[in-house]
């Protein structure tokens, strides 16, 4: 049975513009943001608490944090993946939830962050304690749950044990990831079954990329087996840059209206998430990626 109800997780300001290779000013970052909640989405990752050497597209969330106008409905979380990048979130402004992440693959956790799952997990217990004594609410994300672009395919026992050590630190959520976008329906379903019987359905969220255009397959999929948080990018935005040929997320203006089509409750504005993704996509010089904003755009000129 579907949900009636399903909360959007927008990641674009993050995960979609982090590996853009030139820099997007900050005035834009605040705009398309202040933009976003103003469509209704209940959560929107603003950033990341990182080594500016090795994203340099997230210095400055420190000062996106302060510049945007916040909704008292609105939550916006930001990532950290060490006590360096926690003691950063903890100075900004209105800091109130963090995302730590990991990885399903002992191949891409070395190639991604340097380190072994089991090291990476040992970084993030005292991250999340630290948050958690603090008051934040902590997010956990982990990545290549359908797919390794170096080992293949992963065991869903792989992204069961990872998902259930990340809610066993704290995390309220788990957010499933097809990295690299190689997954099917039947798949997921198998992914998410495996992991639900260690961490509660009602604690996860699906974060799926479109690089074999089964993105919304996989959703759907999902939705059926009890996971009703969804995250996705605006305009289709990002990428991973250690998967060669990796798409983006799958963009937000086509999850909401697969869900608007099916009767599912998001709060979203579906013509005011599209202009938004109108707006960064004129920012970054390209069309969108996402299909229903290309189709509702060219209608808008019919009429």
């Amino acid at each position: 049975m579907l949900p009636s109800t399903v909360r959007m997780v927008e990641v674009g300001p993050r995960d979609g513009l982090q590996n853009e290779p030139n820099i997007v000013p900050t005035a834009v970052k605040v705009e398309l943001i202040d933009r976003l909640s103003a469509a209704g989405l209940p959560v929107i990752e603003v950033g990341s608490f990182v080594s500016a050497r090795w994203v340099p597209q997230m210095a400055d969330t420190a000062e996106v944090l302060a510049r945007i106008q916040r909704r008292p409905e609105v939550s916006y979380p930001v990532l950290v993946p060490n006590p360096q990048g926690l003691e950063a979130a903890l100075a900004a402004e209105g800091v109130a939830e963090i995302a730590v992440f990991g990885a399903a693959s002992e191949a891409f956790s070395r190639k991604n962050i340097n380190c072994s799952i089991a090291e990476s997990l040992e970084r993030f217990r005292p991250v999340a304690a630290t948050a958690l004594a603090r008051g934040l609410r902590v997010r956990g994300y982990v990545s290549c749950v359908l797919g390794c672009p170096y080992e293949g395919a992963v065991a869903p026992v792989q992204v069961a044990e990872v998902a259930a050590a990340l809610f066993a630190m704290g995390c309220y959520e788990i957010s499933l990831g097809d990295t690299i976008g190689t997954g099917t329906p039947a798949q997921a379903q198998a992914m998410v079954e495996a992991v639900a019987e260690r961490v509660p359905r009602t604690a996860l969220a699906a974060h799926f990329h479109d690089t074999y255009g089964q993105a919304l397959a996989n959703l759907y999929a999902v939705l059926e087996r009890g996971v009703a948080v969804i995250d996705s990018s605006v305009a289709g935005l990002g990428g991973c840059p250690y998967a060669r040929g990796a798409s983006g997320n799958v963009a937000s203006e086509d999850v909401l209206y697969m869900l608007d089509g099916l009767g599912i409750a998001t709060g979203v504005d579906l013509a005011a998430l599209a202009a938004a993704g109108r707006f960064i996509s004129t920012a970054l010089d390209r069309p969108s990626a996402s299909k229903a904003a290309q189709a509702l755009a060219a209608r808008y000129r019919d009429d």
